[in-house]
């Protein structure tokens, strides 16, 4: 299990400017070769600093590993508040959900090092995985559940509500998840900013739909039927 490093907080800016050079190669180094496999003085050699300098900001191996894992794609809260107003419309909603997906795209080499490493977790865990289960994934995809039941007007979440927010949230993580079977199957999809907003666009209209199948669904019912 990785411990929580003491990191400090206030940096000056060439500080800061060395902790994420350091993070960055952590995160190459992590992400090609994984936590076992990975030292501390691979990361220094290839961030061109010395092993002190990862003592200093991140304490240990764990404690650079941990935030490697957790710096460069934010804070689950921060892509939460991107559709969980109440204020917002379905349309406004799924387009602030795709794109907490689709901005991190436009940053190329950053996000595919990001999802490769937490794809290496889910295979070779530190214990780092069940913690983003357990305090990034679940309350994402609960608030998703509570903005849908906003939307159909249901008072009471179902095992259908669960598994349409599966899909809607399937759809973008594809995109991280299958980059390589995209660049395959249809070169030029996620190859420019413009194509990735155009992506989201479609995942807005898609998602909408999708919304909008299960609605109809639900009127269709008998009154007393279980959604379950």
């Amino acid at each position: 299990m990785l411990q929580n490093p003491s990191i400090p907080t206030k940096l000056e800016p060439e500080h800061n400017e060395s902790r994420q050079c350091l993070l960055h190669a952590a995160l190459r180094c992590f992400a090609e070769h994984g936590f076992v496999k990975t030292t501390t003085r691979m990361i220094a050699d290839s961030a061109k600093a010395n092993v002190a300098a990862i003592r200093y900001y991140f304490g240990d191996k764990a404690g650079i590993y941990r935030a490697a894992f957790i710096e460069p794609m934010g804070q689950p809260q921060d892509d939460i508040e991107l559709f969980d107003d109440p204020k917002l419309t379905l349309e406004q909603a799924l387009q602030g959900l795709y794109s907490g997906f689709i901005e991190p795209l436009k940053q190329g080499e950053l996000v595919q090092l990001c999802t490769k490493l937490h794809m290496r977790e889910m295979v070779e865990p530190t214990g780092l995985w069940k913690e983003e289960i357990d305090h990034g994934i679940a309350p994402y995809h609960q608030a998703l559940v509570k903005v849908l039941c906003r939307h159909l007007q249901i008072t009471q979440e179902d095992d259908d509500v669960h598994r349409l927010a599966i899909c809607i949230v399937a759809q973008a993580v594809f995109l991280y998840m299958g980059r390589e079977v995209l660049q395959a199957v249809r070169p030029g999809l996620m190859d420019s900013t413009q194509a990735l907003d155009v992506m989201g666009e479609r995942l807005v209209q898609y998602a909408t739909a999708l919304v909008n199948a299960e609605q109809q669904r639900r009127h269709m019912l008998p009154p007393a039927a279980s959604a379950n």
